[in-house]
């Protein structure tokens, strides 16, 4: 039996589970990528609090270092069922049943996919959804981003310095970006936008993408030569195993009070996953917090 319980290794979680382990709980953290979450995808951070800037990577490994000293275990499985509404909460993977007095979900969001032939594909061999992990392999390459927000904005930036030629394929008339973010590519020369249009094909060999196919907003389809196909179209929850016993909104995140607590007694969730109005690794470290100590408090009262 495990005092805590933490689905998710990005900051949020691995926050929630500094703050239980100092409370001398069992702690695991199951994750099934890569400790850090979106961490990882961030090139730069220059808004954390006390550090000047530092890599996404680097942020990460501290943070897992930080609680891996101390005594937290780590699991890489994904939790593929779940039955919370109990005293003791079950959780299960593949290839285990883990039982505990409380749950920490901290799962993050993930990549919103195109859904369109061609991408299942050709991902990992031409389509990427990260350009700071990817980009480098596209040196001197002619490459798309499809998106027309800040990700997608910040991508394009950093891609332009790399790659010989880039396409920027936006869905509406314009971008959704802030405009300081629009101004920035202005004058970069080797990125031309493509507005009201959307990639219909992404087609290649063995090698990898060779090329996109487009539709316009009239319904006429044009073609493109590249190398590689960047998405950046937002992103969506992982919440869908826990929405059948967790309250969650129309978009599918958690709703939870100003205690990280959903409507379910020992349940609690962290960081992106929940609905709030500010996505930050910062407020996803704060709510780590919040949801530890909330936790510790839960075990405490109940006498568990």
């Amino acid at each position: 039996m495990l005092d805590v319980v933490i689905v998710g290794a990005g900051a949020a979680g691995i926050t929630a589970a500094l703050y239980a382990l100092r409370a001398n709980l069992n702690v695991l953290i199951t994750e099934k990528e890569v400790y850090g979450g979106q961490l990882f995808s961030a090139s730069e951070i220059k808004n954390y609090p006390g550090i000047e800037s530092i890599s996404g990577p680097e942020l990460a490994k501290k943070l897992y270092f930080q609680v891996k000293n101390i005594g937290c275990n780590f699991l890489n499985e994904e939790i593929i069922e779940a039955n919370l509404k109990q005293k003791v909460k079950i959780l299960k993977t593949k290839n285990r049943t883990i039982e505990s007095k409380t749950v920490i979900i901290a799962n993050g969001l993930k990549r919103r996919l195109l859904n369109c032939p061609g991408e299942n594909k050709f991902k990992g061999n031409g389509v990427s959804y990260c350009a700071t992990c990817d980009g480098p392999l596209f040196r001197g390459k002619k490459v798309a981003i499809v998106g027309g927000g800040n990700t997608a904005i910040h991508d394009a930036l950093y891609l332009s310095k790399i790659c010989k030629q880039l396409f920027l394929i936006v869905r509406k008339n314009d971008f959704k970006a802030e405009k300081f973010l629009v101004n920035s590519i202005k004058n970069k020369t080797n990125i031309k936008y493509i507005f009201n249009s959307k990639i219909s094909k992404i087609y290649g060999s063995n090698q990898g993408v060779q090329g996109i196919e487009l539709i316009d907003k009239n319904n006429i389809k044009s073609s493109i030569s590249l190398d590689g196909v960047f998405i950046d179209i937002g992103y969506e929850t992982n919440n869908k195993i826990f929405e059948s016993q967790i309250i969650t909104d129309s978009y599918g995140y958690f709703i939870s009070d100003e205690n990280c607590k959903t409507n379910i007694d020992g349940v609690y969730v962290a960081g992106d996953c929940r609905k709030k109005n500010l996505h930050q690794i910062v407020t996803a470290t704060s709510d780590g917090a919040i949801a530890g100590t909330s936790a510790i408090k839960y075990i405490l009262k109940e006498g568990l």
